[in-house]
């Protein structure tokens, strides 16, 4: 009587597991890469708390604060104008944008919105050139609600070309790492781990896109930090196998930890594949780091995020361990002087070595 009933259960469950079996699975390909060339960095560790930060410009008000919930130091945009930061060096036609992302607003709603990321073709000295829709060209990503929608326009195109939308809300109150990756015309935006837009004529071909820009409104406070603007794709295999060395800035790390950040994914990705389709080739995994804090500290803590981003390559990627070595120089070998965010910026980092 029980093996009948079992039976009987079975065959009642079994179209239930015929169609999870045969359920679709949808995957995202997370193919953020950060530019090889950094041209811009803030994390507003450099001023005053209070203060307005020295490498920006805004026709509103704004202050560097501390966050209860998030480590580091956060620039609040405090009232409606725009706030733009003063990179002096070209983006090129191929750079990629990052900053984590925080916001609150005064009606207490569950997401952010009347806030922009605007792409201008212009002029720093002269950010209202234009008007309401700023520069020669431009292309503005909004979130709203529920989604985020677009729209770009030229001289050329005697004002707005295009515009459309995608389903996605950022929350309000909560931190998300954003990303934008530029090659010429085409526009990918990163939320976390997510791809969250991918417009292939984002940006109105004929003009160089050298400003970016933050438009908010009264409604909305947004808090930025760890901000950074990098140029130039990096070209991996030819780095590491022709060159023999890779110097990477796509490999993030929580603070003061070992523990690799999910927007590392496909920077790591790469590097992997570069190895599989190299079975021979052995590397020595090197990290680094800026000057602050003590140098015992910073020594043991490259080392850790050497080894690492190894146990990732082997554990994740089925890379062979004993292809790969490791070492940490804390920072003893730094790139460039630490005295600046930029230039600390250069120095944190971690190296490939061919072997």
């Amino acid at each position: 009587m029980k093996l009948r009933t079992a039976l009987l259960q079975l065959a009642l469950c079994l179209p239930f597991l015929m169609h999870a079996q045969n359920e679709n699975k949808i995957t995202s390909k997370f193919d953020f890469i950060p530019g090889e060339k950094v041209i811009f960095y803030d994390d507003f560790s450099n001023e005053n708390i209070g203060d307005f930060p020295v490498q920006w410009n805004t026709n509103s008000s704004g202050e560097i604060v501390t966050l209860s919930n998030y480590p580091g130091r956060w620039f609040q945009m405090t009232g409606g104008g725009f706030y733009i930061p003063e990179a002096k060096d070209k983006f090129t036609d191929n750079f990629t944008i990052e900053f984590d992302l925080y916001s609150t607003n005064t009606y207490n709603t569950p997401y952010l919105y009347n806030t922009n990321f605007i792409f201008v073709s212009g002029t720093l000295s002269n950010p209202n050139e234009g008007g309401a829709i700023p520069g020669k060209a431009g292309t503005s990503v909004t979130p709203g609600y529920e989604t985020i929608d677009w729209s770009n326009w030229a001289e050329s195109a005697e004002g707005y070309k295009d515009n459309g939308n995608v389903a996605y809300g950022f929350k309000a109150e909560e931190k998300y790492h954003v990303a934008f990756w530029v090659q010429k015309q085409r526009i990918r935006m990163y939320a976390n781990d997510k791809k969250v837009l991918d417009l292939p004529r984002g940006l109105i071909e004929g003009y160089v896109y050298n400003i970016f820009r933050f438009q908010t409104t009264d409604e909305i406070t947004l808090f930025i930090a760890n901000f950074r603007i990098a140029a130039g794709l990096p070209d991996m295999r030819n780095k590491l196998i022709t060159e023999g060395k890779l110097v990477s800035y796509g490999i993030q790390f929580d603070v003061n930890s070992d523990k690799i950040k999910p927007e590392s994914f496909a920077t790591i990705k790469e590097i992997a594949q570069v190895l599989k389709d190299n079975p021979t080739v052995k590397i020595k995994i090197i990290g680094h780091t800026d000057s602050d804090g003590d140098d015992a500290s910073n020594m043991d803590l490259s080392k850790r995020r050497a080894a690492s981003v190894k146990a990732e390559l082997s554990n994740t990627w089925s890379i062979d361990a004993a292809r790969l070595e490791t070492d940490g120089k804390g920072e003893s070998a730094p790139l460039a002087p630490n005295d600046s965010g930029i230039n600390k910026a250069k120095n944190r980092r971690v190296e490939f070595i061919k072997l």
